[in-house]
């Protein structure tokens, strides 16, 4: 099979790229570009660890095949932060202690970060909703929804 030609934005940053058109999004975003973050767990869309926001909403970049991000906006973690300044959701993340092993935390930002932009009042309820596709073998979630409430009230 041949390769296709892909452009796609990705942290703000153009990229146009060759790419065989079997790869997924998470394959091409770690390997070529080399944007290690969002982390595969299953392959199969179930544990959320490969999360990215692809045209401002959250997909399993595992599921993703690159052809679908042609032309796309993609956010990673890594474009988070600017000038060494974590965002409030990855000091909240700090602050709350929601990070233990950190397999999982990109993905449940990432997660967060979509409600986070389109809910003013984030409730804890709202917080599990939005990470209900996301799975951490570390914490028990209590950490994870208390930082991500605390990022809504820092943030606003």
């Amino acid at each position: 099979m041949r390769s296709i030609e892909i452009s796609m934005k990705v942290n703000g940053r153009s990229y146009r790229l060759k790419v065989h058109p079997n790869r997924t999004l998470l394959s091409v975003l770690r390997d070529d570009l080399r944007l290690t973050g969002a982390k595969e767990g299953c392959g199969i869309g179930e544990c959320g660890a490969c999360t990215v926001l692809l045209n401002g909403k959250p997909v399993c970049a595992c599921l993703v095949p690159i052809g679908k991000a042609d032309g796309g906006e993609v956010e990673t973690i890594e474009g988070l932060s600017h000038n060494g300044k974590l965002h409030p959701l990855q000091e909240a993340f700090i602050e709350a202690g929601a990070v233990q092993c950190g397999y999982c935390t990109p993905g449940m930002i990432m997660s967060a970060l979509h409600l986070l932009r389109n809910e003013k009042d984030v409730t804890p309820q709202d917080a599990r909703e939005a990470i209900s596709g996301n799975l951490c073998r570390c914490t028990g979630y209590v950490q994870i929804v208390d930082a991500i409430v605390l990022a809504s009230k820092k943030w606003r």
